[in-house]
């Protein structure tokens, strides 16, 4: 009886937030370079993150397919492809087509997007009845002050509380929410369709989105976990490196990220 080290085939992507302050081709460019499998296109104020045409060049060029499509959800982005939430989610899902991509993340409805979060639910059940494209709702937060909690999202922060069929389990909004994000990814199941890989030290209202490994999020065990169960979801790397030092530090930053993420997806398995 030996020991045998399995790894499954789910990809590990970059995120093209990763690389703020550089832009959308510079994310494919060093995904290309480190040997990333693919890119999740962050959908934001870069115009070529925008605009599908560059995107498929982009692609075509540097022989990195788009794996994902993350709507333009932030408060930072609320003009981006315009005020329509609906609309924006349409748009995500004819780039994901277009572009191949399985996956659209999107964010749960503001407080004050009161009709877009009351057809929330049944809204994007119909939108998988007419597209392959799977819609993967991310975990998110609340905000602390002076001892009280307000929930920005409605109907929640929390997916495990709603009938989301597909899921994006954030593991730097997990540090910020206080969740034990084991327990979290074994609550969602075959639900967990998508996973954001960073850390977090847990600072209060800070999103921090650290190198995998540099905070006290369980980033190891959730790999090693989703490898166990045959996860066929994708992997993406969405840290900051904003204060990285040059250039290289950031690409030894994404480096290091995708190293950790295939050391740690893999499971044990006896042959």
């Amino acid at each position: 009886m030996t020991d045998v080290i399995r790894v499954p085939n789910a990809k590990i992507a970059l995120s093209t937030a990763s690389v703020y302050p550089e832009r959308t081709p510079d994310a494919f460019e060093l995904a290309a370079r480190l040997g990333y499998d693919g890119v999740e296109v962050m959908v934001g104020a870069d115009p070529v993150s925008q605009d599908i045409d560059v995107l498929e060049r982009l692609a075509d060029h540097y022989h990195v397919p788009v794996l994902a499509v993350h709507a333009p959800c932030l408060l930072v982005t609320q003009r981006v492809w315009g005020r329509d939430p609906w609309a924006k989610l349409v748009r995500a899902q004819k780039a994901a087509e277009r572009l191949g991509a399985r996956t659209v993340v999107v964010h749960p409805p503001f407080r004050w997007q009161r009709d877009y979060a009351r057809d929330f639910e049944t809204g994007l059940a119909r939108m998988r009845e007419e597209t392959d494209v799977t819609f993967a709702v991310e975990n998110m937060f609340p905000l602390r002050a002076r001892g009280a909690e307000v929930v920005p999202y409605s109907p929640g922060w929390n997916p495990i509380d709603q009938d989301y069929p597909q899921v994006t389990l954030d593991l730097s909004h997990t540090a910020v929410s206080g969740s034990d994000a084991v327990e979290m990814a074994e609550k969602l199941g075959d639900r967990l369709a998508h996973l954001h890989l960073a850390d977090g030290i847990g600072t209060t209202n800070k999103d921090e989105h650290l190198v995998p490994g540099r905070g006290s999020q369980p980033c190891a065990r959730i790999l090693e976990r989703l490898a166990t169960s045959g996860y066929g979801g994708l992997i993406v790397l969405e840290i900051n490196t904003r204060k990285a030092v040059g250039r290289s530090e950031r690409i030894d930053d994404l480096a290091e990220g995708l190293a950790f993420a295939r050391l740690h997806f893999a499971a044990s398995s006896t042959a």
